[in-house]
């Protein structure tokens, strides 16, 4: 191929990655400046709290509860080898507080808030709701996409505290039900190495990660075109991309809390 071709390509690539990009943060900013003008439409926040937050305990509940039992079973029997079983806790504890909790916990939420918020928002211009609002002097990013972000902001970090203990519940079920592990040893781990600090930063883990897919969702579906096959691309775009930007984000947010 003509090397010309060739830094076409990776041009055209570079201008879109950075005007996916520049759209993510124009419509944050505009989510801040509008969370503090009234009027507060608190019903919508509360109403996504709840989307966002307690419709997704299920599959939080789930995911965490075998991560921990599945980390649990794969410690023990590696510990075996040099009778550090009773360490068994402790790993589990810390890897599902300061990395495996909110990481999962944001990739579900991701996969299953993220792609719900960009195919509303989708829909909503596609079928031009959203220049409705414009005709009734109605802000659309105050009205559908800060209730979006606050709403994901403040569930994913209660999210990942259900996680962290439901993951360490299984880690228990596994290490005490399974191996017959001593459940006092097990328990007194766990708290033995676990900091505030440890619980904490996966919070705030937690709280960008929640930022970052409902911020992705709406801007893809927010600034969405081409009909319903558009409505089906920024869908999956907002998935993969907001995945992507959860993992690439966690690296900095681990070196600069830790």
């Amino acid at each position: 191929m003509n090397p010309i071709r060739w830094l076409e390509i990776i041009g055209t690539f570079a201008l879109e990655a950075f005007e996916e990009l520049g759209r993510f943060f124009v419509l944050l900013f505009q989510a801040a400046y509008w969370l503090f003008r009234p009027p507060w439409d608190v019903r919508e926040w509360f109403r996504q709290m709840v989307r966002v937050g307690w419709d997704s305990i299920p599959v939080i509940f789930l995911t965490c509860l075998f991560t921990g039992m599945v980390l649990a079973l794969q410690t023990y029997q590696g510990f075996q080898r040099f009778h550090a079983e009773g360490f068994v806790g402790s790993v589990v504890a810390l890897s599902l507080t300061r990395e495996l909790a909110p990481v999962l916990t944001g990739l579900m939420a991701a996969g299953r808030v993220g792609s719900a918020m960009a195919a509303e928002l989708g829909t909503m211009r596609v079928t031009e709701q959203i220049d409705a609002l414009y005709t009734m002097a109605t802000p659309p990013v105050q009205y559908l996409v800060v209730p979006r972000v606050l709403a994901s902001i403040l569930m994913l970090p209660l999210l990942t505290l259900i996680g962290d203990g439901i993951g360490i519940v299984g880690g228990w079920m596994v290490a005490a039900g399974l191996f017959h592990a001593n459940t006092f040893t097990y328990w007194e781990k766990t708290f033995q190495y676990l900091e505030i600090n440890d619980i904490t930063s996966g919070l705030i883990k937690a709280a960008f990660f929640g930022m970052i897919l409902a911020g992705t969702g709406c801007a893809k579906g927010y600034f969405t075109t081409g009909g319903a096959e558009g409505v089906g691309r920024s869908t999956t775009a907002a998935v993969v991309t907001g995945s992507l930007y959860i993992l690439l984000s966690d690296f900095f947010l681990t070196k600069v809390l830790f």
